[in-house]
């Protein structure tokens, strides 16, 4: 018997830029023709069927008119796109196209796109470069930085993917103005929640400018994105592949990932998001980690963000309950919760944990509540 040791350490730089501004499609060209991506001159630009006339078909004829090869891949907009079977058809749809390891990704869409297209890239060719163009404010909020990639299934969210950086990210914040005001304050939820893990001067700004967020204030739409970049970056830099402190950003995610599949995706993610923010600032109350004034003013801010605050009538809440259990952070068949520690702070547990084991009664009796 005889054993060979592979070694196979090494270093990685992984590090990329995320630019913010004002119709970004030309300065994307000229990053391409700068050598963004190296030599590469084919590129799938996927998408969705909000976004494919608004960018993703122009990003593509400003790509051919420079000699580049290029093929627009759309699947139907909407949460319930998230699945295999649409990763299954971008890649069958590279491959008929005769796509292989020489290509590049563009992203060109929201948060639903740049995950589920992150995931193809980083699996396609056993790995190719992609570029995210971030089209709305919740891919500037939760899918600008960290790499984290999934799809969903029909029993849990986000729990099968991979961790795959991007070239670069580019977040357009005119294309803010495209959208409906329903999916702008689904994207303020994750802004709202990033405030409430890390920024109480964020969570301040937020309350006095969201007449100025709604009219599209370029001054406050490119503070929040900056803000947002920053945060998240905070939290990533010290914990990539989340191994304990990325934690954090699953704040409200524990009952939100559970409502926003129960609900069948009648609710966006940020709506269902918004909901969670509730129960956990509720159960944050309840545990002495925060005040009932935290608790109005969290529900108060969500609120004028015209945002839901309380579980829709139709959900059963007992389903809700057995739903919980899926969620990525359960440990040992155990609920646990990122809690806040007041407003603008995460409580940190012994050990250095950011997630509580709660009793499953205690969670039941928190969303019988909101």
């Amino acid at each position: 018997m005889s054993i060979f040791n592979v070694e196979l350490k090494k270093v990685v730089d992984d590090s990329y830029e995320i630019e913010v501004g004002h119709s970004l499609e030309q300065k994307l060209i000229s990053d391409i023709k700068g050598g963004l991506v190296g030599k590469i001159n084919k590129f799938a630009v996927v998408t969705d069927s909000n976004v494919k006339g608004l960018y993703a078909d122009r990003i593509a004829a400003m790509l051919a008119a420079e000699g580049f090869r290029c093929d627009v891949i759309s699947f139907p907009a909407g949460e319930t796109s998230k699945t295999r079977r649409t990763k299954e058809f971008i890649e069958d749809t590279m491959l008929a196209k005769g796509y292989r390891r020489d290509c590049c990704i563009i992203a060109v869409g929201g948060g639903v796109v740049t995950d589920i297209a992150g995931f193809v890239a980083g699996t396609y060719g056993r790995g190719v470069p992609f570029i995210n163009y971030a089209t709305t404010l919740l891919a500037a909020a939760d899918a600008s930085v960290g790499g984290k990639t999934a799809v969903d299934t029909p029993l849990a969210t986000n729990l099968i993917g991979i961790f795959n950086q991007p070239k670069k990210v580019y977040i357009d914040i005119s294309a803010w103005k495209t959208l409906p005001q329903r999916q702008l304050s689904s994207g303020l939820a994750e802004t709202i929640k990033h405030a409430c893990l890390a920024s109480r001067d964020l969570f301040a700004y937020l309350d006095a400018n969201m007449e100025r967020i709604f009219a599209f204030d370029d001054e406050v739409c490119g503070h929040i994105a900056a803000e947002n970049c920053r945060i998240k970056y905070s939290v990533v830099m010290k914990d990539e592949r989340e191994s304990g402190l990325r934690e954090v950003l699953n704040l409200g995610h524990t009952v939100g990932r559970a409502i926003e599949t129960v609900s069948g995706y009648r609710l966006l993610h940020g709506e269902a998001v918004s909901i969670g923010l509730v129960a956990e600032v509720k159960l944050a109350a309840k545990l002495g980690y925060c005040t009932e004034d935290d608790v109005r003013l969290v529900t108060e801010l969500l609120a004028k963000a015209k945002l839901p605050t309380a579980i829709p009538g139709y959900i059963d809440r007992e389903e809700l309950v057995r739903k919980l259990y899926t969620d990525k952070k359960v440990r040992d068949g155990r609920l646990r919760f990122v809690l806040q520690d007041g407003i603008g702070a995460i409580k940190e547990f012994e050990g250095g944990q950011y997630a509580l084991p709660v009793a499953e009664e205690a969670a039941r009796e928190i969303i019988m509540s909101v």
